[in-house]
């Protein structure tokens, strides 16, 4: 893929996630706001000057000139232009109702990703599942910091830096907010515990750690059958999850295969697990050089049928949040930088690239995230933010009156001041870790 042609792509994908993600969060208010009987006035994907727009009724739908948000301009949502007889102006409306319409964009993002990620579980996926895989070491980069530290297959970490982990989601984000640092372990081996220091390796583009040559166990997953191998004479699919090999479990890839070798030529019963269900199928390896081949492609694979898939994808949905709060939590502790989890335009718009060059399901998954963060970027309580809009509403309920018309305008250039500051950040940020403005003409 030349230059021109990668840069095209990447500029259409991020215009097509973005675009969606904008267009559905402001539906969610626009539904919202019309349930209740308010007036619409506006309907802009995008700020400033406007491009080109057609009227529906009341409200004018619009395209505007900067693409990066949208907004919904409500009847007498400003208190010098509301007619307190009008029954329509939103400023007119029970606070719970005006709760509810700025909760609705933020809802809307939620539901999309739960729809694109149950679109990606039905289509299938190779992605691990970290937040569900225990913290058992299922291989060993030679010559890595785990290697030197003696650490072995089938080890089990029990704690990092001191801290009890669950899963390698724990144990992932604590080792990438520690590059080149020494980081302690307590492992459990067999029987009994020891204590290791192992030291990721700075990822200088992201300022974060690598896994110090660790290697998560993951039960092995079919995701590609090899034309006229014995595999698919055997009837293996994409997605099967290999449980045991002649009754012997299999917990990791390298099980797999170290099971698989030896046997050419011979009939071989591997109980598989397809769409949760066990079954046994009768593979005979050919022999490759002395060696058991059966023609599969094994890693990481995810697919379900319909329900299934939108259950995993409210799940995927509700581990992402508690992810994003994890990562706020460790950035907030000064365990994790601010640069290597913060993603501003030019990051995303080159993420947004890379997703689309692998797959349009890797595109869905991608927006999927976003529209999960920009929810709950939203509901920060910062002003002028859904959040900060729904905070000052709970505080008028609190004290049973309107914050006065000064105050509130105090509040909102402070929060447009917060929002323009954070986009300098993150737009530097994206500088500082990529050469997205080095590409921007050919031979750069």
């Amino acid at each position: 893929m030349n230059y021109l042609t990668g840069t095209l792509l990447t500029l259409l994908s991020f215009a097509f996630a973005l675009g969606v993600i904008i267009v559905v969060h402001e539906a969610g208010h626009l539904l919202m706001a019309k349930a209740f009987g308010v007036r619409v006035l506006t309907f802009s994907v995008g700020f400033g000057k406007k491009l080109w727009g057609i009227k529906r009724g009341e409200t004018e739908y619009r395209l505007s000139a900067v693409p990066l948000g949208g907004y919904v301009r409500l009847g007498g949502e400003s208190p010098e232009d509301v007619d307190p007889a009008d029954p329509r102006e939103f400023l007119n409306k029970p606070r719970w109702q005006r709760v509810l319409v700025y909760l609705a964009g933020p809802a809307a993002n939620i539901i999309l990703a739960i729809a694109v990620f149950a679109i990606v579980f039905m289509v299938g996926i190779e992605v691990m599942n970290l937040p569900d895989m225990p913290a058992l070491i299922g291989n060993v980069e030679a010559s890595s910091s785990a290697a030197q530290a003696g650490l072995q297959r089938g080890d089990m970490i029990l704690t990092v830096k001191g801290e009890a982990v669950d899963n390698w989601q724990d144990v992932l984000l604590t080792l990438m907010g520690s590059p080149d640092k020494p980081v302690p372990l307590t492992v459990q081996r067999g029987e009994r515990t020891m204590d290791v220091t192992v030291t990721p390796k700075l990822i200088p583009r992201y300022a974060v750690g690598d896994l110090a040559g660790l290697i998560p166990s993951v039960r092995p997953q079919v995701i590609e059958i090899i034309a006229g191998q014995p595999a698919e004479a055997a009837g293996f699919r994409p997605g099967d999850e290999i449980r045991s090999v002649d009754g012997r479990p299999v917990l990791d890839s390298q099980a797999f295969i170290d099971a698989i070798s030896p046997r050419p030529g011979q009939p071989v019963q591997v109980e598989v697990a397809r769409d949760g269900r066990p079954m046994v199928l009768t593979v005979t390896p050919r022999n490759d050089a002395g060696n058991g081949r059966i023609g599969v492609k094994i890693g990481f694979f995810q697919r379900f049928g319909p329900v299934r898939a939108v259950y995993e994808g409210a799940r995927y949905s509700v581990q992402t949040v508690k992810q994003i709060f994890q990562i706020l939590g460790k950035i907030f502790a000064q365990k994790l930088s601010a640069k290597s989890a913060f993603a501003g335009p030019l990051e995303i718009a080159k993420q947004s690239g890379q997703a689309a060059r692998m797959g349009f399901k890797y595109l869905l998954q991608l927006m999927g995230f976003i529209s999960v963060s920009i929810a709950v970027m939203n509901l920060m309580p910062i002003p002028i933010l859904d959040g900060g809009q729904i905070f000052i509403l709970m505080v008028e309920g609190v004290i049973r009156r309107d914050l006065s018309l000064r105050l509130k305008e105090v509040i909102s250039q402070v929060g447009f001041v917060m929002i323009l500051l954070l986009m300098f950040v993150v737009i530097y940020f994206d500088i500082m870790k990529s050469d997205f403005i080095l590409h921007l003409k050919p031979g750069g």
